[in-house]
């Protein structure tokens, strides 16, 4: 059997997501390669030569990718720091930008031993996954309210020691056993605001319930503000990821809680504005 260049059947890859618009279409072609070679993509130097039927693979998910199907719906899997996590329809596919918050919430648990963290609207747990991921002395709790998200959230939480919560972060009293106990309350709600233009990847494939959070993008959050308060021991932290409009309206709503301070906003690494971060007071002295 003749073996193909896989250089060439990458390059044919690349050449058809960027005609069909998507971004980063070489890096999106070698992924789709790596994953049908079995290697990770830094090491697709080393496989110069692949089966015919190895680029007929490639072929077909390519031409998955080229309909706009996220490219995670694609590979079955999406990653946030240190975890991987199973995704499709009917869940939020985690964004890399998370894992900013995912660093400040580390950084405020340096030090805490045995901490307890909670995350408010999982989706698929990826977040509460990698911070049971980074500090095995955890104890992580996860919330969502979407039947189908939960589907997701239970697949990839079976095996880990997550403890996954069907429950609305409205409700007055979630988590009553919890509350003035936890380190760290953090929470990527859905923040788009009604109206704004999104990628095919998001309008056909991630549940609205999920993207949007209602005319300004702002409905769900004083809910988690509100719960977080709740939920935190004095000290203890609370990070919400938002909408780049929401630069001034996620802090502004933190800083009404009198309970909250330290109201910090935080960028990301193209400089937009992605999420807030509070304290709770400590009690006074």
């Amino acid at each position: 059997m003749t073996r193909l260049p896989l250089r060439v059947a990458i390059a044919e890859a690349e050449r058809v997501l960027a005609q069909a618009g998507v971004e980063s279409a070489r890096v999106e072609a070698e992924f789709l390669a790596a994953h049908v070679v079995g290697v990770p993509r830094s090491q697709l130097v080393l496989r110069p030569l692949v089966d015919p039927s190895q680029v007929e693979a490639l072929q077909a998910l390519v031409a998955r990718r080229a309909t706009r199907e996220p490219l995670q719906h694609v590979l079955g899997t999406a990653v946030l720091g240190p975890v991987e996590v199973a995704v499709g329809r009917g869940v939020f596919t985690p964004r890399p930008e998370t894992e900013l918050l995912l660093e400040w919430g580390l950084k405020e648990l340096a030090g805490v031993a045995n901490p307890l963290v909670v995350d408010l609207c999982t989706g698929s747990a990826a977040l509460a996954l990698a911070f049971a991921a980074s500090r095995p002395d955890a104890v992580v709790h996860a919330v969502e309210v979407d039947p189908a998200a939960l589907t997701w959230a239970r697949r990839n939480t079976a095996d880990s020691r997550v403890v996954l919560h069907a429950g609305d972060i409205r409700t007055p009293d979630l988590l009553p056993e919890l509350e003035a106990r936890v380190d760290l309350v953090v929470c990527n709600p859905p923040y788009v605001p009604l109206g704004t233009p999104v990628p095919p990847e998001v309008a056909e494939w991630d549940p609205a319930i999920a993207v949007f959070g209602g005319e300004d993008g702002l409905d769900l959050v004083p809910a988690v503000i509100e719960t977080a308060a709740t939920l935190l021991r004095w000290g203890g932290g609370l990070a919400i990821e938002h909408d780049d409009t929401h630069a001034d309206a996620v802090p502004a709503l933190l800083r009404r809680r009198s309970v909250l301070t330290d109201v910090q906003a935080h960028t990301d690494l193209a400089g937009r504005p992605r999420f807030a971060t509070a304290r709770r007071t400590h009690p006074p002295t």
